[in-house]
């Protein structure tokens, strides 16, 4: 297992080498200037040395390069100065973003807490609602709580979240006001009240993100679960005298969680994706707000950072489904 994940991971490496390349010409084939902000009265001279001091006078290769450096080596070795009090790429330029001048990774760095809190306690919620939901709609194979189930996760799965979050806040926070409708990135959790304000405002984006995953990962446990329901072996396991529990939850559970461990990881980046709509909606000022401001500014640099780490992301929980396998089925051996 040690050796293939090993293999994974440099394999990995001209993947990212690819795909960084692909994002970088498709945003300089992209129409837009960055210059396009700058008043007219600034004269032609003046916004040609803009041009150049952003690096915009250099050949396409040597400006992707520089990036890929930039992003590759000079970012983790300035964090491991900060961390170590060291100075490995003292004087050495960054990342920087042409919308704020200041680095690209400082700014993600300040804006990823506010995606994780929403992103992350979404994704969780929505695994522990649907893995019961999928696990009992399969044991319970066409009775009531199946056909609800199956018809309340095919609407959460159909609707896309920028129209069930406008519906929340509609009926959550204007109707019933209970709930705000603005998510408080200044708000710092001290004491129970502040604790209190910062949960009431992460119910709504967090039920909007978990509701297509609830959906989704629901329906594939569901069909998972009836796929080994009617295997020899759980046959086998009930006449062996087994308790229904043991059989259902530490037998079939196993082996149905071999395809959903694919649908977990996979939908980790994914869901950053519906983030970003979902952040407009919360006025919730994370990587998603901050990828759709950059690309209105056409600050590529920022543009590409972000959409690189997604990607990275896609890269690494791939691998980490492909381990998981191994863990979950025996029979699965990486030679």
């Amino acid at each position: 297992m040690l050796t293939y994940t090993i293999r994974r991971l440099i394999l990995a490496i001209p993947t990212l080498l690819f795909i960084s390349l692909i994002i970088f010409l498709l945003l300089e084939l992209a129409p837009g200037d960055p210059m396009a902000q700058v008043p007219l009265t600034v004269p032609p001279e003046v916004k040609q040395q803009m041009r150049e001091a952003l690096g915009l006078g250099e050949p396409t290769h040597i400006r992707f390069g520089k990036w890929m450096w930039q992003f590759l080596v000079v970012e983790p070795m300035h964090f491991v100065d900060g961390m170590l009090g060291t100075g490995f790429v003292e004087g050495e330029s960054r990342v920087i973003s042409w919308q704020t001048r200041s680095p690209v990774m400082d700014i993600v760095a300040q804006r990823m807490p506010q995606t994780l809190w929403v992103v992350a306690m979404s994704y969780v919620v929505g695994i522990l609602i649907a893995m019961p939901i999928g696990i009992y709609s399969a044991y319970r194979q066409y009775s009531v709580f199946d056909q609800v189930g199956t018809f309340v996760t095919m609407v959460g799965y159909s609707v896309p979240p920028f129209f069930s979050g406008v519906l929340v806040i509609v009926i959550f926070a204007v109707q019933l006001g209970w709930l705000p409708s603005i998510y408080d990135t200044t708000l710092v959790v001290v004491d129970w009240a502040t604790f209190k304000k910062q949960f009431m405002q992460m119910v709504l984006p967090v039920m909007v993100l978990a509701l297509q995953t609830t959906a989704q990962i629901s329906r594939f446990m569901r069909a998972s679960m009836l796929d080994n329901l009617h295997q020899d072996y759980v046959r086998t396991a009930r006449a062996k005298g087994l308790s229904e529990w043991s059989v259902v939850m530490v037998h079939v559970l196993r082996n149905s969680m071999i395809p959903v461990v694919t649908v977990i990881a996979l939908g980790v980046p994914y869901i950053f994706g519906g983030a970003i709509i979902t952040e407009q909606i919360f006025k919730v000022n994370g990587l998603g707000q901050l990828l759709i401001t950059s690309i209105q500014a056409n600050d590529l640099p920022m543009v590409q950072t972000v959409t690189f780490m997604l990607a990275v992301l896609i890269v690494l929980f791939n691998i980490i489904a492909d381990i998981l396998y191994g863990v979950l089925d025996p029979r699965i051996r990486y030679d």
